[in-house]
């Protein structure tokens, strides 16, 4: 049995060296649980991958809590998963308290337009690598297509937009093949209820607190984001859509521009990206407004590894699933086109605009407010990022270096 010691120990250096998105923190985890430990063979590292794919929530988040529990269970998991969270929490906390106590000074204002900017080709660095992966037959372009028409000219919820996609693309694999059992491997453990009833139980915890208490905001935000996190498939550029939707034009929590901004601080932070989601809850609300949202973010990933993993081949070798979170996939393009399309607007100008016709409400840009500024450095920033293949973090940073000197 692998010592609790070597699990902190390897679950630490995990969480604060995990820059770069998923694709980055998965290949350190394979170098560390594949080939430098062998705490999980090759094959279960990929059933591993598939079964947190399918799930809702961060992925390599779920991985590393897969990881700790196969090796010691449920406090393995609970370690491991959260040492993942922890350093980039932290240092999310102290990038909201800089923002909002120094955001309104004019060179930082300016930094942050060129982190706006940058942001803009970020999330379409994000469409085009997923564009390669999951647009290879006509369903799926339609069913992005599909996606992002359903949100762009129509504005519908982004849950319906998913389970759709996620349907026909069910229905149509279940068409074309039988159902076929995935092969046994005997990778199977019994399920540990006392602690998958706890994470059910302290789950809305805090909501419950803050509904005795009578704080309506944190009570809110603890609802909505709860809700996200059941529906967090696609990534976090795919939740952004959503999130956008609800906490800017409904609730009114923050502004598109802070929006953006959550998610250009969030980029150079270590762990999930999804934790872009507690920058905008310690906007909303403070410290504890934070919290709230990293608890009921995050609580629900555990819940999903210790009540899935057991199962682990039986879903991830499911024909149906995979088809479903194909078309999920597929969805998700469209949902981050609509969200680079919106990014672009509130970037490249200053105000937009909406009209209205028989059954949609088109959002556009006002054409004499076009802002030369930002459009110049998504361009710096797309010639380092997209041509030149330099870090993020670094492309971040020359960006916001050439808005301070243009921006006087």
């Amino acid at each position: 049995m692998t010592p609790l010691s070597d699990i902190f120990r390897v679950s630490l250096r995990i969480g604060l060296l995990s820059f770069g998105g998923p694709a980055a923190q998965i290949a350190l985890m394979h170098e560390e649980y594949v080939e430098r430990r062998q705490w999980l063979g090759e094959d279960e590292f990929l059933r591993a991958l598939s079964l947190t794919m399918l799930l809702p929530g961060p992925e390599a988040m779920q991985l590393a809590t897969y990881a700790g529990w196969r090796q010691r269970g449920i406090l393995g998991g609970l370690v491991s998963g959260g040492l993942f969270i922890l350093p980039g929490a932290l240092v999310i906390f102290l990038l909201a308290w800089a923002y909002l106590s120094f955001g309104s000074v004019p060179w930082v204002a300016a930094l942050f337009i060129g982190i706006q900017a940058c942001v803009v080709i970020i999330v379409i660095s994000a469409l085009l690598k997923l564009s390669k992966k999951a647009l290879a037959s006509p369903l799926s372009r339609l069913l992005a297509a599909g996606s992002f028409a359903a949100l762009f000219l129509f504005n519908l919820p982004f849950p319906l937009v998913l389970a759709s996609a996620a349907l026909i693309a069910a229905l149509r694999a279940m068409a074309q093949t039988p159902e076929t059992p995935p092969p046994a491997t005997g990778q199977s453990r019994p399920r540990n209820w006392p602690a998958i009833w706890a994470c059910l139980l302290l789950w809305p915890l805090p909501i419950i607190a803050a509904m005795i208490s009578g704080d309506a905001l944190l009570q809110d935000l603890g609802i909505f984001f709860s809700k996200l996190a059941v529906v967090t498939f696609g990534g976090a550029y795919a939740v952004l859509t959503y999130m956008t939707q609800e906490v800017v034009r409904d609730y009114g929590w923050i502004t598109t521009t802070q929006m953006i901004d959550a998610l250009g601080l969030a980029e150079t932070t270590p762990g999930p990206l999804i934790l872009v989601t507690q920058f905008v809850g310690t906007l909303t609300a403070g410290l504890s407004g934070g919290l709230m949202v990293l608890w009921v973010t995050f609580i629900p990933c555990f819940l999903w590894i210790f009540l899935f993993a057991p199962s682990l081949d039986t879903l991830a070798g499911n024909p149906r699933l995979q088809a479903a979170l194909s078309g999920v996939t597929a969805a998700v393009v469209g949902v981050i086109l609509n969200l680079s399309v919106w990014f672009a607007m509130n970037v490249w100008f200053a105000s937009t605009d909406t009209l209205t016709l028989a059954y949609t409400t088109l959002t556009y840009p006002v054409i004499a407010t076009f802002d030369p500024v930002p459009v110049f450095l998504s361009l710096v920033a797309a010639t380092l990022l997209l041509w030149r293949q330099l870090p993020l973090p670094l492309c971040l940073t020359i960006c916001g270096a050439l808005a301070i000197l243009l921006i006087r």
